[in-house]
């Protein structure tokens, strides 16, 4: 399940609720993601963040669809991502991903959330005292990306 949403997201909630739809996993991982008070400039009170309605939801269906193709024993798998004004220390993001052994589960989460990173048509506006400026996408998250991609040539 793909929700693109404004309101905040229960944890424990979406946890059960994974476990539930996957009764015969042997793991659950989730990832979730944070505002945080800085960024590339200082002193950050917020983020806005903007994304394509349909584009975004289709481009992280067909990054579910990868995950499922690279790892074997996937189960359920649930991203939720928030969109408008959120604050410092809100949640921004959550990866969950149900599978048959730990090491697919861990695999897998960490692979939807470096694509999400650089793939998903989401843009970031940090917001500071002195107004707002658009994140500009991070060399270190397009190389986390990459190394998939390589591990993908590389089998």
């Amino acid at each position: 399940m793909i929700l693109i949403q404004t309101e905040d997201f229960d944890l424990a909630e979406v946890y059960r609720q994974l476990r539930t739809e996957d009764p015969s996993a042997g793991a659950i991982v989730t990832f979730t993601g944070l505002v945080r008070d800085f960024g590339d400039v200082s002193e950050v009170r917020g983020l806005y963040l903007e994304h394509y309605p349909g584009m975004t939801e289709a481009v992280i269906g067909e990054l579910v669809t990868q995950a499922r193709q690279r790892f074997e024993a996937i189960g359920s798998i649930r991203i939720i991502h928030r969109v408008g004004e959120l604050q410092p220390e809100e949640q921004i993001v959550l990866v969950g991903v149900t599978s048959h052994h730990r090491a697919a589960a861990f695999a897998a989460c960490e692979f939807l959330m470096d694509a999400l990173k650089t793939s998903a048509p989401f843009w970031k506006k940090e917001l500071t005292d002195q107004g707002g400026q658009w994140v500009e996408q991070k060399q270190s998250d397009q190389q986390r990306s990459d190394r998939w991609q390589q591990s993908r040539d590389d089998a």
